[in-house]
């Protein structure tokens, strides 16, 4: 997962668990890993399509332990929107599911492992690599920007160290993956839990699967992650009343979960001797930047914590000068070795030093409290999260102004309200933009107004947007 020499982990140890019983150890992932880079052979860029498949997170831990530049994908991305991030980045391979045959259009398939395939390019090898440069990630989903984050080893390694140490990661836990790999959260639940020689038990089961709670029974997960829209469907499944005896941590980041369910979840867990953590981060950040000791989960309700370990919170004011005063808005700063290099807009931004130099400006309005703890209150930036995948509202409307002219885009955290003016779209733009970026249609609510409010310069006036 990371280069050899920081990995700690007996190779007899067991490292995944399949819902079929298959179980690989941390040897095995070893020697796959091997396998898989003794095609490849040179530090170059790969774009990994990933799901949560054991495929998928061998060529992973393969690209990262020998030094291969790796960019993470959703398997299901559409072959129009992986093109143009081929053709800006120019990777020598990609690795992906081999059911993903018709992406052969882009390479000449040189290997085949684990129900996966190695396509080969036809781009050389002559992009700059920063010796630094360890991942990439995209910043807004499925939608096929090409901004990327751009990640180092020590990024990833400090982060994944972190996490470990707060919530007190060892080789016992077994953490069953409900968030998909490619997703920052959900990959950084993988590398806490590999560092540690923890057992991960690798699903693509959704919460609405039987099949998931009985692979969750069987080989009792000691803990469970999701973003908001999950507890939300944990509790319409009478999660409450479920006998989970091993389970004993419960882990929420993705965005913000309302209060209601907040205290729901935290008062379950206090009175079932279980650990109800909520936490807050960004890509940018590797990604995890506070967490909420579950000690407070009641008592700090609504917070996002304090700073992980290795990390510092503050704010700032418009003119970029700290904010000593308690109870007083500002914008909130990050500082600590997981913040990333910047970012990437094509091939030649992958030779970038680190630009952030571990300073990171989240966007994010937020106050402190007397006791140091800090309250996210808004966004600076047109962003907003869907089901805990951050989304651009500015690309999203570039996406639909593919089937569509003049529309706008607005809403608020698992709730995007898409304005047309238009009535023949109407009933195809929810199924158009789910499909695009993978994400539930319920997600988005279209509304049919008369015109889309703009100023002289022909800019969409948000703000005159009907509620």
């Amino acid at each position: 997962m990371f280069p050899k020499n920081i990995l700690n982990y007996d190779n007899t140890n067991t490292a995944v668990i399949l819902p079929n019983g298959d179980k690989f150890s941390y040897g095995d992932l070893q020697s796959y890993s091997k396998k898989i880079y003794q095609k490849i052979n040179n530090r170059c860029l790969v774009f990994c399509l990933s799901k949560n498949h054991i495929g998928s997170l061998c060529g992973y831990i393969s690209f990262l332990s020998n030094k291969v530049v790796c960019l993470l994908l959703d398997s299901s991305i559409s072959p129009e929107l992986i093109e143009p991030l081929i053709n800006k980045y120019k990777p020598q391979y990609l690795w992906l599911p081999s059911e993903r045959i018709e992406l052969s259009k882009f390479g000449k398939p040189v290997f085949r492992l684990l129900e996966h395939t190695l396509l080969k390019t036809d781009f050389d090898n002559k992009i700059k690599l920063n010796k630094n440069l360890a991942l990439l990630l995209t910043t807004s989903g499925s939608l096929g920007s090409p901004k990327l984050v751009r990640l180092s080893y020590q990024n990833i390694l400090s982060n994944a160290i972190s996490i470990a140490d707060y919530l007190s990661i060892d080789k016992n836990e077994r953490p069953i993956t409900l968030l998909p790999i490619h997703y920052s959260f959900g990959l950084s639940i993988i590398n806490s839990h590999l560092i540690k020689g923890a057992t991960i038990l690798l699903n693509d089961f959704s919460l609405m699967n039987k099949g998931f709670w009985e692979f969750l029974k069987n080989y009792q997960s000691t803990s469970l992650a999701g973003v908001p829209y999950s507890f939300e469907i944990l509790k319409k499944l009478r999660f409450f009343k479920l006998s989970l005896p091993y389970l004993k941590t419960i882990t929420q980041a993705g965005g913000k979960l309302n209060d209601e369910l907040i205290s729901e979840f935290a008062y379950f867990c206090q009175k079932n001797d279980k650990r109800f953590f909520v936490m807050y981060g960004q890509t940018e950040a590797s990604p995890r930047i506070s967490y909420l000791p579950y000690e407070y989960s009641t008592s700090k309700l609504g917070s996002i914590g304090i700073a992980i370990p290795g990390g510092q919170l503050s704010l700032i004011n418009d003119q970029g000068k700290v904010i000593k005063r308690n109870e007083t808005i500002g914008e909130l700063v990050y500082e600590g070795p997981n913040v990333s290099m910047g970012y990437a807009f094509d091939c030649y931004d992958l030779a970038k030093n680190d630009e952030n130099n571990g300073v990171l400006l989240t966007g994010d309005i937020a106050r402190r409290d007397k006791d140091s703890f800090y309250y996210i209150v808004g966004r600076k930036k047109r962003f907003i999260k869907l089901y805990g995948n951050r989304v651009n509202l500015d690309e999203t409307e570039r996406l639909l102004k593919n089937m569509i002219h003049d529309v706008a885009c607005a809403g608020k955290d698992d709730n995007m309200i898409i304005y047309i003016t238009e009535k023949k779209y109407f009933n195809k733009i929810s199924s158009f933009i789910s499909e695009k970026i993978g994400i539930n249609s319920n997600a988005f609510i279209v509304k049919l107004i008369e015109n889309i409010p703009k100023n002289t310069s022909g800019k969409t006036i948000y703000s005159e947007l009907p509620n």
